[in-house]
Parts: structure tokens; C-alpha cells; sequence
């Protein structure tokens, strides 16, 4: 599955930004999708996690409470709502498919990933 990240942008503290995921391909239903997050000389890291039917989510503890992950098997979207964004939200954000049945915190169990896209949060 081919996936393209947008959404990103620049924003102060204590805003809000959505980041959205388009797929193509194959089924978008057939893959958990992941959002992930690396920022300048620091390893790639969890973020959220989206079960195929989207029945299920999980947070990072950094972002519980503020962002909020979403899909549209209709549309073969996947969306991240971030509120109340923190100068150490900072980061590329990458949208990863995952076609396993687990939930994982792992980037290398992703076999699809977006290209990325830049959030900026200045204090």
C-alpha cells in the first residue's frame, strides 16, 4: 500500500493542527495504520495506533488527552487530530500501514510508509 502524508505545518503552543494519511493500492481496510514521529537526533517513535476496523486506538503517553487518531475505510484516510500542541511535539510525523494483527510499537514491523510531514510548535 502506497501512503501520502499532509498536514503539516508551523503553530504555536497550545494549537492545533490535523495531519492526514491518504492510501492507495491495496485494501486500506486489510492494514492497522500507525502514526509515528522523529525528531531532530532522536530515534522514530510511537504515536498512535489504529486497529483496520478503527474500533480500537492506543496513545503515546506524551500524546494521550491531546491527539486523536481516526480512519475512513471509505475514503482510505487516516487522520491525527493534535490539540494542544507542545514545542516538543516538534517532529516529522510519518503515517505507517501495518498488516499484522498486534499491536506494535516497533517501526520495523510497518512494511508501508509515508514520506513525512514537518510539524513545528514554537513556544
Amino acid at each position: 500500500v502506497q501512503l501520502q502524508a499532509s498536514g503539516g505545518g508551523s503553530v504555536q503552543a497550545g494549537g492545533s493542527l490535523t495531519l492526514s494519511c491518504a492510501a492507495s493500492g491495496r485494501t486500506f481496510s486489510n492494514y492497522a495504520m500507525g502514526w509515528f514521529r522523529q525528531a531532530p537526533g532522536k530515534e522514530r517513535e510511537f504515536v498512535s495506533y489504529i486497529t483496520r476496523a478503527g474500533d480500537v486506538t492506543y496513545y503515546a503517553d506524551s500524546v494521550k488527552g491531546r491527539f486523536t487518531i481516526s480512519r475512513d475505510n471509505a475514503k482510505n484516510t487516516v487522520n491525527l487530530q493534535m490539540n494542544s500542541l507542545k514545542p516538543e511535539d516538534t517532529a516529522i510525523y510519518y503515517c505507517a500501514a501495518d498488516a499484522s494483527f498486534y499491536l506494535s510499537y516497533n517501526p520495523r514491523t510497518y512494511e508501508s510508509w509515508g514520506q513525512g510531514t514537518q510539524v513545528t510548535v514554537s513556544s
